[in-house]
Formats: C-alpha cells, structure tokens, sequence
C-alpha cells in the first residue's frame, strides 16, 4: 500500500483534567481514502483524543493540521466547518421528524426565507443514494430499525461534504448482518477519499474494515501499525499488556463440574420460579463457591431470569429459598439484606448515578441499606472506598472524581465495587463486561473466579459462550425464555455443545 496524502495530522498531543494525565504526547496521523482504527482499553484515552480532534477539548499541549494547516478548533463546529464529522455510538436523531428532516436539519434548502421541503427532500435522498440507502426520505426516523439509523446519522454527516468521518463504537447495537451492511458504506467512503477514523472493541470488526490503526494504553502512544502486519495477539498484548496473561490463567484453571457434596444445601434455589410473560417456571440451584453462567440468544429469558432470583421482578408462581428456607422478595433492597446482590446490565439506567463521586457510588447500597438518616461514619466509608478503588484498580484513583467522567471499564468497576461492599453470599452478574476493552474483561473475569475461589455464589450472565465457559462451574442453557438445560462445564465441554442445547432444546 502506498502512502496516502496525510488529511489530519496531531502531533504530541497532551490533555490535562486538574491533576489528571489524560492523553500524554499521542500522535495520530489520518490519510486519505484509508479506514484508521484507535485501539485500546477503557480508560487509554481514545475519547479523549476523539473529544481533541473534533474541537470538544483544547489540547493544553501539542498541535493539529488539518490539510497541512495549523487548527485550534474553538468547539464541534469549527471542526465541522473544516471537515471533521463525527458520528457517535448513540444515535442523536430524532425519531419523531422525517428521515430528511433528521438528514437535513440545519442544512435544509431555503427560498424567500423559508424550507423548500421539495429540494431539502431531494438533497436528502441524493445522500442516502450514494451510500445505497433505499428509504423513503418523507417516511419517519422512527419507524426504522437502528441499522438504518446509524446509516442516517452517517448521511447526515456527509451533508458537509467532510474530509475525515469519525466512527465511535457505531457498531456496537448492530447485528452480523447490519455491521456487513454499514462496512460496506465504509468502504464506499473510503473509496471516496475520505479519511475514516473507526473506534470498536470489536477485534474481527477492526481487522475487516481498518488499513491501519493507532494503539494507546494508560493515555500514551504505544504505535502506529498496517493492520495486516500486525497479528491480533500482538494487538491484544499493545492494548492490555499484562492483563492478556491473566485470561491465559483463567483458561488454564481446572475446571469443577461440582462444587458442592452430594446432597449439600445450595445458598440460593428456585424451584418452579417463573412470571407469566417475562420466563416460563425453572429450577435452579446455586452453591457457596460456584459460578453458574446464563446462556442463551438476546431474548432468550436470561436478564428476566436474573431479575427474579433477586427480586428486581416479583415472581407469579414457584418458590424462592436461601439456605432452605422460603423467602419472597418484593424489592432488591429485601434481597439484599438476605446477602443477595443484583448487578444490572443497564449500568447507565439501573446501575451509576453519573452526578455522584466515585466514593458516594461505593457506598450508596451499602447507605441506603442503613437508612438515610443515619449516616455511614466517614473513617469507615474512606477505609471501603480505598479498598476498593487499590483492589479493583479504579482508574482514576480519585474518589471524588465524577462516575459519569469514567470510562465505561471503570464505571463497571465501580458498580462491583458498590455490591461488593455489602459484602454478599450471593452476586448475580447481568453483562458485567458488554461495552468494555478485553484488558478491563480480563480484570473482571478474574476477580469473579478469585470471589468464587473464597467461597462466594456468583450468577454470571454473558452474551459471550467463550467467557461463560472460561468462568462457570455449571451452565444454564435459555431459549425463548425458558430454561432447556443445564451443563456440567467439564473439560470436554464447548461452545458447540452449548450452541447445540440452545439450537435443540436437548441436551447430547
């Protein structure tokens, strides 16, 4: 591959937050017609460089040209005016106007001061055609599925006609078939002469659509490289480091199909639990020291599973026991004080209030347990809070740093941190590591199996076989939101073998 005409080029890139190192000397440099993938875990500074290029931060050091001339970008306006656009991994549209409203929207043709609807449409189904989007521009955003969209929010981009596109996490809702689709507009893109910077955690997605990628880790630059002459091993070591040889040891670990003797008592069993419309009735059982996974497609029951067990969702028939005795939770706060603790996968919407600190989101279960009115004594939050933040290696070590300028690794993080330190016998996991960088899954994935080593009952819910496999004892197998089966995660044990109880409901 020849060198291509450079479009952007940041060069020793330096942002400070306070006392906050976040981006250190990074260089990056964009060509023309290439797709540039920005690698690196949560945490390593990619948003940051993102948020520096299209003019959301000022750099306190460093420079950037765009086509060879110097820029200091006021805001994502002037960025924009200069041929920077960026689409964002949440879709910012509104579903209730038009599909050219939504394209158009502050660029919409004018005559004698008012929208020429005809033109602004015609303008609009002009973009679409040129990434083969076949949609009608009058019908309403809504009423179409989020791959289409993202492929909107793409369109409505080149509006500008820009010389680089940034991609941030845009395939991270999408299924096989609509990543294939929004790829296939990349590379018309490309082969337009646009620079594409494309940000995914997703390591097949990044070697199918980059020419090359920039790798950061702990807001430094650990190099530039051509896609295809890096192996992804070695990607995966750039971005994680050490952390790649801790997945190695969990992988390693002998597995246990049983945990408990025969006939012991499990901590937590349901027996016919079910709730009419949300799971048909199961049985389940978990013991002190076993990590049970949750398997199944999206949709298969395993959240509403989850929910049950900890009463998030009040059940409508079967029973509930801990420790053999009969109990029913009308809320999560009374399985709580039965030591059962509920991590939901909605960490935005159920899990960290962005408006609090790091230290008043460890605490605030354990808090709220007490009762508001009689306040945690402060010796005792500082001593839990540091535990934690040392133990779980929350980046950055600040307690007073506001969750919602976390990343998403950390926020994960500091959600484990809160259950964590009601000190639970039971910890249901829903997703604990969708959203975050393989070296913050490795931290994870460690610290479950190290509790499950010390005698704590884990429920660990993925939409990744791979890693319920690396982590469970036994597999509980949904489809269409009903328990089929369950796995003994023995040695001869695989993906297939789950693949297959989910495909036909019965166990080989």
């Amino acid at each position: 591959m020849s060198e291509a005409t450079a479009v952007v080029e940041m060069r020793g890139i330096t942002v400070r937050f306070g006392e906050v190192l976040a981006l250190d000397g990074v260089d990056l440099t964009l060509r023309r017609g290439e797709v540039h993938a920005l690698m690196g875990e949560n945490g390593a500074g990619k948003s940051t460089l993102i948020k520096t290029l299209t003019g959301v931060y000022q750099p306190t050091a460093g420079s950037v040209a765009v086509e060879g001339r110097p820029v200091a970008f006021s805001g994502p306006g002037d960025a924009q005016a200069a041929g920077v656009s960026t689409v964002y991994q949440e879709v910012n549209l509104c579903e209730n106007l038009s599909v050219a409203e939504n394209v158009m929207l502050g660029a919409e043709a004018r005559r004698a001061g008012c929208v020429d609807w005809r033109t602004t449409r015609r303008r609009a189904a002009d973009l679409l055609a040129r990434l083969d989007v076949r949609i009608d521009p009058a019908s309403s955003l809504g009423a179409h599925s989020l791959a289409v969209q993202q492929l909107v929010a793409i369109c409505r981009s080149l509006v500008v006609d820009p010389r680089v596109l940034v991609l941030d996490e845009p395939t991270s809702s999408l299924d096989a078939d609509e990543v294939e689709r929004l790829f296939r507009v990349v590379r018309r893109l490309r082969d337009d002469g646009v620079a594409i910077l494309f940000v995914s955690h997703f390591l097949e997605q990044v070697y199918a659509i980059s020419d090359r990628m920039t790798v950061l880790r702990n807001g430094r630059l650990v190099g530039e490289f051509r896609t295809a002459e890096l192996p992804r091993r070695e990607l995966v070591r750039h971005m994680i480091g050490g952390s790649l040889e801790v997945l190695e040891q969990i992988d390693q670990a002998p597995r246990r199909a049983v945990v408990a003797g025969a006939g012991a008592r499990p901590v937590l069993q349901a027996v016919g639990l079910g709730r009419k419309g949300a799971i048909q009735p199961f049985d389940l059982d978990v013991h002190t020291g076993e990590v049970v996974g949750l398997a199944g497609l999206l949709g298969s029951g395993r959240t509403e599973l989850a929910r049950l067990l900890t009463g998030a969702d009040r059940a409508d028939s079967g029973r509930l026991r801990v420790d053999g005795r009969a109990v029913r939770f009308g809320a999560p706060r009374a399985a709580l004080r039965r030591k059962i603790a509920y991590s939901s996968e909605d960490r935005k919407g159920e899990g960290i209030v962005g408006d609090l600190t790091v230290r008043e989101n460890i605490v605030l279960a354990l808090q709220a347990d007490r009762g508001w009115a009689r306040r945690l004594p402060a010796p005792l939050v500082d001593e839990i809070v540091e535990r934690y933040i040392t133990t779980l290696a929350i980046r950055p070590a600040n307690p007073d740093a506001l969750a919602r300028n976390l990343s998403g690794g950390n926020q994960q993080k500091v959600l484990l941190a809160r259950w964590l330190a009601t000190a639970p016998r039971v910890l249901v996991l829903d997703e604990p590591t969708r959203g975050i960088d393989v070296g913050a899954k490795a931290e994870i994935q460690r610290l479950v199996a190290d509790l499950a080593s010390q005698g704590m009952a884990v429920v660990f819910i993925s939409a990744e076989l791979e890693e319920v496999l690396r982590l469970s004892h036994r597999v509980a197998v949904l489809r269409d939101r009903a328990k089929v089966g369950e796995l003994d995660n023995t040695d001869d044990v695989g993906v297939d073998a789950v693949v297959d109880l989910i495909a036909s409901g019965e166990a080989s």
